[in-house]
Parts: C-alpha cells; sequence; structure tokens
C-alpha cells in the first residue's frame, strides 16, 4: 500500500496541472510495485553481505588519486566519494562519476583492492555519458509511472540520451503528453533518489524482469555471465551496466525534446516503439545556455535553409529520399567534383559498380547474417515471392533473391577478383559515388542526416601489408585537406580490437602498432577506445565539428582482414607468391547528402562561393542598362559561374540590394548608366563591403580564380 501512495503522490499533481486525465494509467502496475518489493529484499542482503565482510576482512588497501598523492582505505567499505571530499567539498560536488583503475565506477560503490583513482566531472566526455545515461534512467521512471510503459533500451548519446519503451500495439507518445512526462522528471530529480547498484544472479534477474519479454531477450542475449547489475532508483528498476550519478538531485536542469517511433530488433518478431529525447545539465543556467544555443542551431536547421533557398524538398511518395532542385544540385555537384579532384591528385581510381545483387553476394560478404533487416530485399518479376526471408535468417537462398546494395566493399571485392592481380598494381584504391539503399525505420529519418537513398564519396585500398603505413597516413592527409577547406575542426579516436574479433591475433596486434604511429606522427588530436572496433579490423574515428561545436561523426577509416579472406582475394607478390592483400575502408565525406545538410547548418546559408548556389546577381539600376546587365549575367554563365538578374523595376534600387544580400548573394554587380559605358560592374558582397568599380572581364576572371582555389572567404579578398 506504501508503494500505491508514493506512485499516486508523484503522479496526480502532475496530471492535474498538464490537464489530463488520470485514467491514462488508473492504477500503478502491479508488476512496478512487486519488482521494487524483490529490489529491496535483495537490497537489503546485499547490504549485509557487504558489512559482513568488511567486519570479519577489514583489510587496508592503497589509493593513488589525482596528482599521485597515496592514501589508505578501507576495502569494501571506502568509496570514491568519500575520497573526494576528503579532496575537497569542490571536488566532491562536481564530480559525476569515478574511473577506478581505467574502468568507470560509481562515486557510491565501495573500492575492492589497491587503485588508481580519478574523478570524471560533466566537463568530460565519458562524464557526459554517465550524466546522461543517468538522466534517461529519469526518464524511464517518468514513463512506467504515467503511462504504464514496458522500458526497452536508454542510452545516452553524444547530444543527450533517450528512451524507447512498448506502450501496446496502437498507442503511441503524443506532443502533448511531453510536459507531463517532464513534470514527472522534475519532481523525481527533487527528490534526489539515489541510484543503487545491485548485483543479483540469472535466476533473479529474470524473477526481477518476469514482466518484461523485451529486458527477458536482452537477458537471453547479452548476460553470458552468471551475475549482472540491476539499478535501482526510486520505484525504477533497471538491467544497467552503470555507472551513475549518486542520486537524481545532481540533475539540475532536464528538458524533453522530441517525441518517434523506433523499432525493436533484437532476436524475435520486430515491434514498433516509442522513443523520447532529451538533455539534462548540471545547473539551470547550463540549460538555459544551452537553449539559446538551440534556438540558433533551429535557424540554421539545414531542412529550413533547403526549404527557403530552394535546394531541396522531400516528399511523402518516396519516404527517406531527397528531390535536390537545380540549386541544391549546383551545391551536390561541387561537393563532388572538390572530391574528385582529390581523387586524381592522390591516385584513385573512379569505378561503377551495379545496384543490385544477388543475395549469393551479401551471404559470401556476410552482410546477409548481420544487415539483412537493414537492407531492401526483393524479387524480379516472374519468381518465386519470398515467404519468411525478411525475419528469418537463413543461409541459403534461391538466386533469385535480389538486394539493393547498402554499401559498396562486396562490389570492390568482385571487382579485384576478376582477374589475376599482381604486386605491382597495389596499392589498388577504388573510389564508387554509387546509390546506395538502406532500410531505415521511418522512425529514424529526418532530413538529410538519415535517409534511404544516399551517395557516400566511399573508397576501397587494396594494399600489401607492408604498404599499410602509408596508405593510413595518406588517408588521413586526405580527410585533413578536405576539412580544412570546408572549415571544420576535427578529434581522432583509435579503436581497438572488441572481444569477438575475428582472425590472429598476431596480425591485430601488428595493424593496430601500425594505426597509432600513424597517428602519433600525424599531429593532431586523438584518443584511444579499447574494445571498440569492429570485429573485422581496427578503425580510426574521425569526429569533426562544425560552427557551432556540434560533432559529426562522417569520415572513417577502417582495416579489414575479412572481406580479402572471404572472397579469397590474391595477388602474385614479388617472390612469385600469391598472398593476401589487406583492405582499407575509407570515406571524407561520409553520405554526401548529410555532409551537405552538416555544411548548409555550419555555414548558416551564407555559402562560400565554390560551393555557392548564389554566387552573383546582377542588378541594373534602371531599365536602360537592363540589355547589359543581361550581357553581364550571360559572361558569367558562359564561365560557369552561377549568376542571377533582379531587374524588378517595382523596387527601389537600395532594396534590390538589401533583397540580395538576405538571399546571401556572395556578389551583387550593381551597373548603372557609367558601368554600361565603361563595360564594368560596381561590385558589392552579402556583407554590405562596397569593392568599388571593376572591369567586367576582370572581375569574371577573378570570380573563377576564387572558385577554382575553394577559398573560404573571396569577398575579403576579392
Amino acid at each position: 500500500m506504501g508503494l500505491y501512495r508514493r506512485w499516486r503522490q508523484l503522479r496526480l499533481p502532475v496530471l492535474q496541472i498538464c490537464g489530463l486525465r488520470t485514467a491514462t494509467v488508473p492504477n500503478p502496475p502491479h508488476w512496478l510495485a512487486e519488482r521494487l518489493g524483490l529490489f529491496e529484499e535483495l537490497w537489503t542482503a546485499q547490504v549485509k553481505r557487504l558489512a559482513s565482510r568488511t567486519q570479519k576482512e577489514r583489510q587496508t588497501i592503497k589509493i593513488t588519486l589525482p596528482g599521485g598523492q597515496k592514501v589508505d582505505a578501507v576495502a569494501w567499505n571506502t568509496t570514491p566519494y568519500q575520497l573526494a571530499q576528503q579532496m575537497s567539498s569542490t571536488v566532491a560536488d562536481t564530480v559525476v562519476a569515478a574511473q577506478v583503475n581505467g574502468e568507470l565506477y560509481d562515486l557510491e560503490r565501495p573500492l575492492e583492492t589497491d587503485s588508481d583513482l580519478k574523478f570524471l566531472t560533466f566537463s568530460s566526455a565519458e562524464g557526459k555519458a554517465v550524466f546522461w545515461h543517468s538522466s534517461t534512467h529519469v526518464l524511464g521512471a517518468a514513463a512506467e509511472q504515467l503511462l504504464g510503459a514496458v522500458l526497452c533500451r536508454g542510452p545516452s548519446t553524444e547530444c543527450g540520451f533517450y528512451h524507447d519503451f512498448f506502450l501496446g500495439k496502437e498507442r503511441t507518445v503524443r506532443g502533448s503528453e511531453l510536459p507531463a512526462l517532464e513534470q514527472i522528471c522534475q519532481k523525481l530529480v527533487a527528490a534526489a533518489h539515489p541510484f543503487r547498484r545491485l548485483e543479483v544472479s540469472q535466476d533473479q534477474l529474470r524473477q526481477l524482469f518476469k514482466d518484461n519479454p523485451f529486458k527477458l531477450r536482452l537477458i537471453e542475449e547479452k548476460v553470458t555471465g552468471p551475475t549482472a547489475t540491476v539499478y535501482g532508483c526510486g520505484m525504477l528498476v533497471d538491467l544497467c551496466r552503470g555507472p551513475h550519478l549518486r542520486h537524481t538531485g545532481q540533475i539540475g536542469g532536464l528538458k524533453l525534446l522530441t517525441n518517434s517511433s523506433a523499432l525493436w530488433r533484437s532476436s524475435g518478431t520486430p515491434e514498433t516503439l516509442q522513443r523520447v529525447s532529451g538533455i539534462s545539465f548540471p545547473t539551470v543556467e547550463e540549460l538555459r545556455a544551452w537553449e539559446e544555443w538551440k534556438g540558433e542551431a533551429e535557424l540554421r536547421d539545414h531542412r529550413r535553409i533547403g526549404k527557403a533557398q530552394e535546394l531541396f524538398f522531400f516528399h511523402e511518395l518516396s519516404p527517406g529520399s531527397c528531390f535536390f532542385l537545380p540549386r541544391g544540385t549546383r551545391v551536390y555537384n561541387a561537393l563532388v567534383a572538390f572530391i574528385r579532384a582529390e581523387y586524381t591528385r592522390r591516385g584513385f581510381s573512379e569505378v561503377k559498380t551495379p545496384t543490385l545483387f544477388s543475395a549469393k553476394l551479401w551471404e559470401l560478404s556476410g552482410h546477409w547474417e548481420h544487415y539483412q533487416e537493414d537492407m531492401f530485399v526483393l524479387q524480379p518479376p516472374g519468381s518465386d515471392r519470398l515467404a519468411s526471408s525478411l525475419s528469418v535468417c537463413s543461409t541459403s537462398h534461391s538466386t533469385d533473391t535480389l538486394a539493393l546494395k547498402p554499401m559498396n566493399c562486396p562490389a570492390h571485392c568482385l571487382m579485384f577478383a576478376h582477374r589475376p592481380r599482381s604486386w605491382r598494381e597495389l596499392p589498388l584504391r577504388l573510389a564508387d559515388f554509387g546509390v546506395l539503399h538502406r532500410a531505415e525505420a521511418s522512425g529514424s529519418l529526418g532530413g538529410l542526416t538519415r535517409l534511404r537513398c544516399f551517395q557516400q564519396d566511399d573508397a576501397h585500398i587494396f594494399c600489401a601489408p607492408d604498404q599499410l603505413e602509408e596508405e593510413i597516413q595518406g588517408c588521413l592527409d586526405f580527410l585533413r585537406s578536405v576539412y580544412a577547406v570546408l572549415g571544420f575542426s576535427f578529434r581522432l579516436a583509435l579503436s581497438t580490437r572488441p572481444s569477438g574479433f575475428l582472425g590472429e591475433s598476431c596480425l591485430w596486434d601488428q595493424a593496430e602498432q601500425v594505426l597509432q604511429r600513424v597517428l602519433e606522427e600525424f599531429g593532431e588530436p586523438w584518443d584511444l577506445k579499447p574494445g571498440d572496433g569492429a570485429f573485422y579490423g581496427p578503425k580510426i574515428d574521425v569526429h569533426l565539428h562544425d560552427a557551432l561545436g556540434r560533432p559529426h561523426q562522417c569520415g572513417t577509416i577502417q582495416l579489414d582482414f575479412q572481406l580479402p579472406l572471404r572472397f579469397d582475394l590474391q595477388y602474385k607478390g614479388q617472390a612469385g607468391v600469391l598472398e593476401r592483400p589487406v583492405l582499407i575502408h575509407r570515406a571524407v565525406l561520409g553520405s554526401v547528402e548529410r555532409m551537405l545538410g552538416v555544411l548548409a547548418e555550419s555555414y548558416g546559408g551564407k555559402w562560400p562561393l565554390w560551393l555557392s548556389p548564389f554566387q552573383v546577381v546582377v542588378i541594373p539600376v534602371g531599365a536602360e542598362q537592363e540589355e547589359y546587365a543581361r550581357e553581364a549575367q550571360q559572361r558569367l554563365q558562359a564561365a560557369g559561374l552561377v549568376c542571377d538578374l533582379d531587374a524588378d523595376s517595382g523596387l527601389t534600387l537600395s532594396r534590390r540590394v538589401r533583397r540580395a544580400q538576405l538571399a546571401h548573394y556572395n556578389f551583387q554587380f550593381v551597373v548603372g548608366q557609367k558601368e554600361q559605358s565603361k563595360k564594368t560592374v560596381n561590385i558589392r558582397t552579402r556583407d554590405n563591403r562596397q569593392l568599388g568599380e571593376r572591369d567586367l572581364t576582370e572581375a569574371v576572371q577573378r570570380l573563377l580564380e576564387l572558385q577554382n582555389t575553394r577559398v573560404s572567404d573571396a569577398e575579403e579578398v576579392f
């Protein structure tokens, strides 16, 4: 009965404030109270075990604090938070988690052995991940209590957090329900509920989550050891590795942002889930500052810019695909031309490969087993229809089964293998702008950032092992050169072998040493992410930062030892013996469409001249100069520049100039009687800098020079 009262006290005032009926969930789900009751029993038993162990096995351990100082502590009793308090109240108030011997650790979890202790704050990437992961537990608790939700997963992201949950086949989360959810989150935060870490057996796990089929599936698939951890927070109990904040009161400001659908893709039948995302900060002031920043970001939203500048649009008759209008196509083609010019300079050969392949290819590459749900699979007319192959992964399929390619690498392997290869041909660098298709869930689609149909600046390098270091150096130089032109800073991360890696350990060791050596010589900041590599090889992740400081993962450099094995790729070495190449997957822009969206937001619609769909507008002072203005426009267009004419006699000259500046034309060429007689133009920039009178031929030539050198500040250096 006490649990029921707690639930009602938390829930009823919020619903009255928001004007929602309490009939949404008339009573707390029975499993909510049962689960918490079992958790409390197990928690009490764990506390008693720890207390008994501390008394019987009292042991002094040595702890190395940040800065190198060593202090004594008591095993199974002293916590990182207690040590933070001993250092200073400021440290204790700002830390969100600890790192013990390199492992993320709860502040209230007792230390067990001699340890090297570090503290994490919200300012670090790891600290933000802990903070936002704790916040998603708060959201999960609110969803259970308000909606009777069955929780599925709730990770942190690079920009906040989200929680996926199940409400039944027909029920969805309405936007009008987000304020109610948010207010419950605020009450949970104000209550300062502690996060309590509990270690339980597999049988106890199944008992705790017997009413949640999604958690039971995760337990079956992910929990391989005899025990696992769950966390309790208020009435919430969830399967989680942690760590978490000490208590919910450390969350100073929290805001829920969006609601959408998602897809549960674990084993079994796919289920449609509801997803709510949010953001949180240690203080309300930081949340307010973020909201101001968010307002600026919304003004730069690429969908808004795309509509205002008539670059592209989307249509319900082709969901997940983009229609590029003439101006948008101009930007798209300029990006591709930039990469093509780099390909020529760097020894890449562009190829074209089919879009449609037999399922046999994807079985051979391994993608059918791991990636089938993300592929568009079809049958040719007149052949037998697929019965169950879309939901059941089979190892053998009819040759009639076809799939649209989601990536280019298997096709490039076929291209390498289609005839005997010699060491003299290596490195072989194949580049492909082929159209790719991926069956993204409808709820995950969003403008240009997530599409079902897109192109990549995708390339694969087949090289000998002793060429690997030089090729990785070339890939990194490619990245730096392109991002410098685009105006991006970036940070690199080396992701090493995961637990389920394939191949020989010595080969991985050698490859990781090569990547680390190249990164150290490259001179840019980088991080080490142990265990984050792909199962087929280590990789370098590339996170670029736009003008608003937002991170985007677009480029990548990945080593692959498995595809050359799967396709039995070989070349004749210098000794006349067949040898196996190493494969490098690499991309700089990544998805061209996504990069175009990132650039639109980073530039705020003010494109640099070489990319701009609004390079020049010619504005005649009066009707008498319109003919000369058209002549100037034709000269510019004939030179390959984008040029428009604004001869609207209904507006004054100053209003037409202002209109051009608001439209972000890089340059306005104003022509009056004097300019017409001298074959000159009077030049202004979009920032209203007056560059004065210039000869038309010379102006066209200067614009071409600036366009071809891809300068970012053509208006300044004209």
